[in-house]
């Protein structure tokens, strides 16, 4: 327990030097846009073309669907079961910038999804993993910017992406 409340120190410590930053009304800004580009019509849209294009049988498109199947349960089994407030619940005088979906923050899930998409366009359209992987970057960041998330809220969704979309890769591409 001692390192949870020490890594939950640490991030609150974080956070909080994020949001008194002198840029972070600048940020602010930005943020909502980047944010708005995970909130999920983005890869209905690249899912629909991609149908659209190819079909079912599209790699790319079975890989997302497979990774999406696996990935929204684990989320949000973790989100409802480890139940952590958002900033604005756990932090005394403190109102986030945009108002939530849900109660918890526990990963997030704009930046799992992002980290998720990021991965999986970019295994099959190398040239722009690194742009995909900087947008994704960006959704996380926003979201903390934002007011929503912690940052290890960010960091885990990012984790639970990644791994999501690489095991969706391992499963389909053979």
């Amino acid at each position: 327990m001692k390192l949870l409340y020490s890594i939950h120190k640490y991030d609150v410590f974080m956070f909080t030097w994020l949001i008194n930053a002198r840029i972070h009304s600048a940020l602010t800004r930005t943020s909502r846009y980047i944010s708005k580009t995970g909130d999920g019509s983005l890869y209905l849209i690249i899912a629909g073309l991609l149908y659209w294009r190819e079909g079912l049988d599209c790699p790319t498109l079975q890989a997302i669907l497979l990774a999406f199947l696996i990935e929204r349960p684990i989320y949000f089994v973790l989100k409802n079961g480890l139940r952590r407030n958002r900033p604005q619940a756990a932090l005394q005088n403190f109102r986030s910038h945009i108002t939530p979906s849900d109660k918890f923050s526990f990963p997030s899930g704009h930046t799992s999804a992002a980290f998720m998409m990021a991965t999986l366009l970019g295994y099959y359209l190398p040239p722009l993993m690194i742009l995909l992987y900087c947008w994704a970057t960006l959704v996380a960041f926003s979201r903390v910017v934002l007011g929503v998330h912690f940052p290890t809220d960010t960091l885990v969704g990012a984790i639970l992406g990644i791994s999501t979309a690489l095991f969706s890769l391992g499963q389909i591409v053979i």
